[in-house]
């Protein structure tokens, strides 16, 4: 299996999206959650990148930023946006894609950790 495959594979499950519940529906930002379900990760990062994802302070989407770049092999991107996610300011739930909720600190944490895993098991 491709590293690429392998890390797509750990971190679609660790896709997130915002449900922020003091946030209203038409003000939640759109974390590209339907490109990163359909395998296009290019998509994902274009549209993330294209809205400032990269200086955002919303986990969800710093998040998914993180695993668009994962599932594109830009690892050291991926890196730097968990990291920006288990930082940011703002913490709330989300909603993962396997329908389970995690804290947004917590969520970063585990895509990095899993994200991480992969790779070392594929350069061995």
């Amino acid at each position: 299996m491709s590293l690429s495959a392998l890390t797509a594979s750990v971190l679609l499950g660790q896709a997130a999206f915002s449900l922020a519940v003091d946030q209203p529906a038409a003000e939640a930002p759109d974390v590209a959650y339907a490109e990163l379900a359909a395998g296009q990760p290019q998509a994902a990062v274009r549209k993330l990148e294209a809205a400032g994802a990269a200086v955002s302070k919303d986990p969800a989407t710093l998040i998914n930023l993180g695993a668009a770049y994962a599932q594109a092999g830009m690892t050291g991107k991926a890196v730097l946006a968990y990291r920006a996610a288990v930082a940011s300011p703002e913490r709330y739930d989300l909603q993962l894609a396997d329908g389970s909720w995690a804290d947004s600190r917590v969520a970063a944490r585990q895509a990095l950790k899993g994200m991480l895993a992969a790779t070392a098991v594929a350069v061995r």
